[in-house]
């Protein structure tokens, strides 16, 4: 944030005269307002006054710098005013002020007017730059001292960039909670669809490897409007003023094309960054109330797995590597390799649930939420709450910090940094603290120990009835809802020491990419040319435990793809739990069959599910022409 950017030459006093100190806030603040930024001046001037009563802004070598951040201000702007002669304005020396700069930031910015102030003050401790300043004839030249000393104290900010001169007509941003196959087929189903229909697209992804194509504030400002299609949490504030549509990523995949039309209707409401909040209220597509928990609890389910992924691997390799003949007891820490391997996991695997209720916190209420809910989640893994303990907590630590936002809303202004700081994570950690121990923990214990010892003493019938379900349900939306809850289960399971539902979890997920792989290939004249090219790829993405794979077919023809693809992954997590297959790895597919227990067996379930789905697609397929 460049000073010159926000100091426009109207917005620039020399040579003024003020009656009192009153008078001279006056003068600034119609400074302000002349270049349209203040939504309400009583307001902002009402607020510049209060950050005054709390201590003058004179800092002395004849400067004052006052500032306030007011819900009566749309953007960020500097005024500056000189007073030759000088003026009393309480200064911290006592002595006469010449120099003024005003800062105004709106209420709900978050560090905009200390880093102005920053960078005000390492410049004006310069004795000849203030001089020049008090001594420029014109608001020109006033401009251009500024700017020259902010060259030379700041010479990164003016650095030559290349500049991307494309503009583009509707932007978008895609994301997923494990941010692998539906964030990028909604980022291509979107550009696609705007191409056809003659607008040019950028699309931001959240992916696993993090954020790309990110979106600039050039492109953002030049843009009809913006698309979110996420199940994750996304930074908006950066859209305020523009159409914007909120939505799931599923909907990104099978209708770009009403999300681009809604999003050029002017009737979209406009975004305002002001009355941000959980359930982002204005913007135009409102979200349930089922959606708002599910994007809460996949934004902690999104951070969390690559500690339960990269952890429960770790851990699966360490008994892959140990002997379990030298000390059953201790298997998987007898040998040196293995107990490196299985405490390097361990480590990992342990922030599971401390990072699951942590961002579920965050996605609620924001940084404060993170904290209270990393805290909750901690106690809920001590407690033997497990895994329900921390979602329990993640949500609570999310409301807990918006219900101490609400009562905290009436104390001075002068407070707003120490709430953040003080407030929120005292009272916050101390009400997760109470909450958890003495009212969750214990009663969430021990539905976590009966579902444990439900799993491990299970009969076969249970067995086939659960490996069934589970399998069944990894197909029924192929990385939606109901494909989270199996699996989410089946890592639950796992952090509780079952392993065998988390093979009947993935067995079931491998099934519907491969499954249409070998559709294509035994009934070729069921599938278009285009449909066939796509045959590597299922495999590999059934291969490597990626269902959405089968999202095109499946949106394309629901009613046969889906029930079928049900039916196969359902058998094949039922012959998982048949054959007694057990799996320590959370994730990985083919590629961790070396610690799947009676790997044979476990091949034998994916290959039959996946043949019974390929032969009903063949079966009640239409053929192409």
């Amino acid at each position: 944030m460049k000073i010159i950017d926000l100091l426009k030459e109207s917005s620039i006093k020399l040579g003024e005269s003020p009656a009192s100190k009153e008078d001279l806030i006056d003068k600034l603040v119609n400074l302000i307002e002349t270049s349209g930024n203040l939504s309400d001046k009583k307001l902002y001037k009402k607020d510049v006054l209060k950050r005054e009563e709390s201590g003058t802004t004179g800092i002395g070598e004849g400067i004052a710098i006052p500032h306030a951040k007011s819900a009566g201000v749309k953007f960020p702007q500097l005024a500056a005013m000189t007073v030759p002669s000088g003026t009393d304005f309480d200064s911290l020396d006592g002595e006469a002020t010449k120099l003024f700069f005003l800062i105004s930031v709106p209420e709900k910015s978050s560090d905009e007017h200390i880093v102005l102030l920053q960078r005000l003050s390492t410049m004006l401790m310069d004795e000849g730059f203030r001089n020049d300043l008090l001594n420029a004839k014109s608001s020109g030249e006033f401009l251009d001292i500024i700017s020259n000393k902010e060259k030379e104290k700041f010479p990164e900010d003016f650095a030559t960039k290349e500049v991307n001169n494309e503009t583009y007509d509707l932007l978008a941003v895609t994301g997923c909670p494990t941010g692998i196959a539906h964030t990028f087929m909604a980022a291509e189903a979107l550009k696609e669809k705007a191409k056809e229909m003659g607008y040019t697209m950028k699309v931001e992804t959240h992916g696993s490897t993090g954020i790309e194509n990110a979106l600039t504030e050039e492109e953002i400002a030049n843009a009809k409007g913006i698309i979110i299609a996420c199940d994750v949490g996304v930074e908006k504030t950066r859209f305020s003023g523009k159409r914007v549509v909120d939505t799931k990523v599923s909907n990104g995949i099978s209708k770009p094309k009403e999300l681009i039309d809604k999003v050029l209707d002017t009737n979209t409401r406009i975004y305002t960054a002001e009355k941000v909040s959980s359930s982002d209220s204005n913007v135009d597509e409102k979200p349930s109330i089922g959606q708002t928990i599910y994007k809460h609890l996949m934004n902690g389910v999104s951070h969390m797995l690559p500690f339960v992924v990269g952890g429960g691997i770790l851990i699966a390799l360490a008994f892959l590597l140990d002997d379990y003949t030298i000390d059953p007891a201790n298997f998987g820490s007898n040998t040196p390799v293995a107990a490196l391997f299985k405490e390097i996991g361990g480590a990992a695997f342990g922030f599971m649930l401390p990072v699951l209720a942590g961002f579920i916190g965050m996605s609620i209420a924001d940084r404060p939420g993170l904290t209270v809910g990393f805290v909750g989640g901690y106690l809920a893994n001590a407690g033997g709450a497990g895994f329900l303990g921390a979602l329990v907590a993640g949500f609570l630590s999310g409301y807990i910090i918006i219900f101490l936002r609400k009562i905290t809303k009436g104390l001075p202004k002068s407070m707003d940094g120490v709430k953040p700081m003080l407030i929120f994570p005292l009272f916050g950690i101390l009400s997760i603290g109470v909450i958890m121990l003495l009212l969750l923990n214990p009663p969430l214990a021990a539905l976590n120990e009966s579902i444990t010892n439900w799993l491990e003493t299970m009969g076969n019938g249970s067995k086939i009835a659960l490996g069934f379900l589970l399998g069944g349900m990894m197909s029924v939306d192929m990385g939606g809802p109901v494909n989270k809850a199996a699996y989410l289960f089946g890592t639950a399971s796992l952090a509780s020491g079952s392993s065998m539902v988390m093979a009947a979890v993935m067995a079931g997920g491998m099934v519907p990419p491969l499954a249409l792989a070998i559709s294509m290939m035994i009934f070729k004249n069921r599938y278009t040319e285009k449909d066939k090219q796509t045959i590597p790829t299922n495999i590999i993405m059934g291969l490597s435990f990626i269902s959405e794979g089968a999202i095109p077919f499946a949106a394309a023809d629901p009613i046969r793809v889906i029930p079928a693809s049900i039916v196969g992954s359902g058998i094949a997590g039922m012959l998982s739990m048949i054959f007694n297959c057990s799996l320590r790895a959370p994730h990985g597919g083919i590629w961790v069959i070396g610690v799947v227990e009676n790997p044979i067996q476990y091949l034998l379930a994916i290959v039959i599910g996946s043949l019974v789905t390929a032969i009903i697609l063949g079966l009640i397929k239409k053929k192409v022409d």
